[in-house]
């Protein structure tokens, strides 16, 4: 009886396809992390700031918005999205996301609105077409001057 021969096949990845990493065709949609999410790192971030109904308003923006290819969400100019880069110069954390290596504080920081003027805003850092989630401010601590 002849032995079998397990075939394996080769793990192909953008390195070894001569690929650079960085290229991600503008037509990929947004999709969402949560593993550099900030919960004890700085109070004004606190899940203890959303009010009722919060989790149903946060979750239902988080689907719309993977709804958009990455380069939609980065040019909307949405009144009811408010999406944008972050300017930490004008913020009330001029040192950034404290909580993240220096590596991924160079990322472009971004910020979107859960619901237009209620609901605070999500801020986080843009990494191919992967949003991670940094800091959930439900009471829009970052731009208030006075914490």
């Amino acid at each position: 009886m002849a032995k079998s021969k397990s075939i394996v096949k080769p793990h192909l990845t953008p390195s070894s396809l001569n690929i650079p990493a960085a290229v991600i065709p503008p037509d990929d949609y947004v999709i969402f992390s949560f593993k550099h999410l900030d919960l004890a790192g700085n109070p004004k971030f606190s899940l203890t700031h959303c009010g009722h109904g919060y989790l149903e308003k946060f979750l239902c923006r988080l689907r719309d918005i993977c709804m958009f290819t990455i380069s939609e969400f980065r040019e909307n100019k949405s009144h009811s999205l408010r999406a944008h880069k972050i300017t930490w110069g004008e913020t009330s954390e001029q040192y950034g996301f404290t909580c993240l290596n220096s590596q991924l504080k160079q990322k472009e920081a971004w910020q979107f609105e859960i619901s237009k003027a209620e609901h605070g805003r999500v801020h986080g850092i843009i990494i191919d077409n992967v949003f991670y989630v940094v800091w959930i401010d439900p009471a829009h601590n970052l731009y208030s001057r006075q914490n």
